[in-house]
């Protein structure tokens, strides 16, 4: 009939289409089975059919020794990610940390507010006679940019006397900060984005993994934000309870709080007042004036 045959496909042209991706070496060319040939001369399109379905089946294989080499390589990739944790607390004390609390030069633990009991960083006020707006911040001594930090925390026990109201069962970790030596004496916060960390009273709602921006602004919905503090979508957590919180941070880019694997709030651009994107800085926790316990810092 009047039709357009199949374009010629000879096992020479086969075998040079194969050795892609190196999966398949090149041969030298053959000579061609006499009885093939003979049918091939008799039958061409016959033969070009047989020779697409002999191709045919080969991409197929090929694609699957492909799919099973790729699946392969991300299974050991993601056994490697899960070993890759980076332990900033080791468990034991707070070497590699500096702690600086307001009225007080850096690396002055006033009334031993930051200590390590049981294997966990312990924040207390037993030695306050009145807390009196001496917030304190423990920073690592190593400034990170692309990360994905963990943390485990729980609040307990009694406020400090003096304490404000709005601290009750209050505390976070600052992202993107200055250094401590760089704060002044009675600089209440670092310039730094706060992952905000809150317990609840024992009943309504208080969420946690909420932001504020000392000395920093954000974008959300691509607008440019001044307030001081946002809420995140996050459950109430009352109680004595460990809390896991993950901070995903990808410089001056975005930043993502998530619990139980669940993104509860997101924002771009973290940025000083002046408009200086972050692109990296300090990790700091804070003591705000309620017991605290950090169980695990990592990255």
């Amino acid at each position: 009939g009047n039709y357009a045959p199949w374009p010629t496909i000879t096992w020479d042209k086969l075998l040079r289409i194969l050795p892609f991706a190196g999966l398949f070496p090149a041969r030298k060319q053959k000579r061609m089975n006499p009885h093939f040939q003979c049918f091939q001369n008799r039958n061409p399109a016959g033969a070009d059919a047989v020779a697409a379905n002999q191709c045919f089946h080969i991409m197929k294989k090929a694609q699957l020794l492909i799919t099973s080499f790729i699946f392969s390589w991300l299974c050991l990739f993601a056994d490697d990610h899960k070993t890759e944790w980076i332990q900033l607390f080791n468990g034991k004390d707070l070497e590699g940390w500096t702690i600086k609390i307001r009225g007080h030069d850096a690396g002055i633990n006033h009334n031993d507010t930051f200590s390590v009991k049981n294997g966990v960083i312990h924040v207390s006020y037993d030695k306050y006679e009145n807390f009196n707006k001496t917030y304190g911040h423990i920073f690592y001594k190593t400034p990170f940019s692309h990360y994905l930090l963990r943390i485990e925390y729980r609040f307990l026990g009694e406020q400090a006397p003096g304490g404000e109201d709005w601290a009750f069962r209050n505390s976070g970790v600052m992202l993107h900060g200055q250094t401590p030596e760089s704060m002044t004496k009675d600089q209440d916060f670092p310039n730094s984005i706060e992952v905000q960390f809150l317990g609840g009273k024992g009943n309504g709602k208080r969420t946690t993994a909420n932001l504020c921006t000392p000395g920093t602004d954000v974008m959300m919905d691509n607008k440019l934000l001044k307030r001081h503090c946002f809420s995140s979508k996050s459950e109430t957590y009352h109680g004595d309870q460990w809390v896991t919180v993950e901070i995903e941070v990808r410089g001056s880019k975005s930043i993502k709080h998530m619990i139980d694997g669940k993104t509860v709030l997101a924002y771009t651009k973290p940025q000083l007042d002046d408009g200086t994107l972050l692109d990296s800085g300090t990790i700091s926790l804070q003591s705000e004036s309620h017991p605290v316990e950090f169980r695990k810092v990592e990255l």
